[in-house]
């Protein structure tokens, strides 16, 4: 009589070590290589600014003026990186910057002291956000020429408002938060917001719905819809947080100038966008990280310091942010096609 086959073994889980695999080794597979990789690049730089200029790129005042430069960029890369993950393109964040800083540094603002120019770009920067999600959303408009159209809008209102004039700051509380007097434990006021929008953007992505949305409309718009989310005011959402960071980025901008300009936020879409790709966000959707993008914008702040200290030419700046993007691309396509 022939003896019936024993159920076969399950296959052991992928978050469960295998028998005789270390655990070491299975936290160790577990650690995104990206991360890794893009800590290494900054590593690597970093050491390159310490031989090349070793007495002022270590030093504390340059440490702090790097972070405080990657503080405003950074702001907007955040939101630029939820845009990019569900699909879309913000080419506009530069010149909501520029609205935003101008329009809170008009004297009838300034007149409502700290608080009203807070709450002046931080309310542009969502009407902004607003305009930009309703056109693409339900007005469906492709998001590139949705965020151009914004972009030269923009930039005319900015100019409009400013006749070409630099609006100094008086408001001593906004100019305070810039001084070294206001330094916490030797931070920077700028990066410690940097820093809590990060953390937010971080857990808004990893720990919510509205992140797990983002991703699948990113992913594929159709089947998220088919599985029962809201598409449109998906899309909606996102372009308002994008436009929420933009005006929260001008007052930082603000704080760090001491004034508004129609210039302010030169190519920050362009800046914002390398450096989310940089940190593995997929340009197609439905893939990207918060600290994988702050890490871009670290690379990039670094890079552009150690040009400053070394008496560069701003082009051949601009030919290496160049080369890393395309070496980032590269790379992200290699990725994919990889089994």
């Amino acid at each position: 009589m022939t003896q019936p086959a024993s159920p076969p073994r399950p296959a052991a889980s992928k978050s469960e070590p295998a028998d005789g695999e270390s655990p070491l080794r299975t936290l160790a597979a577990r650690v995104d290589v990206r991360t890794l990789s893009l800590l290494g690049v900054l590593a690597v730089l970093v050491l390159i600014g310490g031989i090349t200029q070793p007495d002022s790129f270590l030093d504390t005042d340059n440490v702090q003026l790097i972070l405080t430069q990657a503080s405003v960029i950074g702001v907007v890369t955040v939101g630029m990186t939820f845009v990019i993950i569900s699909g879309g393109i913000d080419l506009s964040v530069g010149a909501i910057v520029a609205l935003a800083s101008v329009w809170a540094t008009t004297v009838a603002t300034q007149e409502y002291g700290f608080a009203g120019i807070l709450f002046t770009a931080v309310i542009v920067g969502l009407a902004c956000g607003l305009v930009n999600g309703m056109l693409i959303a339900y007005g469906g408009m492709v998001p590139f020429i949705a965020t151009l159209a914004m972009l030269a809008s923009g930039r005319g209102l900015a100019l409009q408002i400013t006749d070409g004039k630099t609006q100094m700051v008086t408001v001593d509380g906004v100019l305070k938060l810039g001084e070294r007097d206001s330094y916490i434990l030797g931070i920077p006021p700028l990066v410690l917001v940097f820093a809590a929008v990060t953390v937010v953007g971080w857990l808004l992505l990893n720990r919510t719905t509205f992140g797990r949305r983002s991703v699948a409309v990113g992913g594929n718009a159709e089947a998220a819809r088919l599985a029962g989310i809201d598409v449109r005011r998906q899309r909606l959402y996102l372009y308002l947080l994008s436009g929420l960071c933009c005006g929260i980025a001008a007052f930082l901008l603000i704080v760090l100038s001491g004034s508004g300009q129609n210039t302010n936020g030169n190519l920050y879409e362009l800046d914002a966008i390398a450096a989310a790709i940089i940190g593995g966000t997929l340009l197609s959707g439905g893939r990207g990280t918060i600290t994988g993008s702050v890490l871009g914008v670290l690379i990039f702040m670094t890079i552009q310091n150690i040009f400053a200290l070394n008496n560069l030419q701003s082009d051949v700046q601009q030919i290496a942010k160049g080369a890393i993007i395309v070496a980032a691309v590269l790379v992200q396509r290699r990725t994919a096609s990889t089994p």
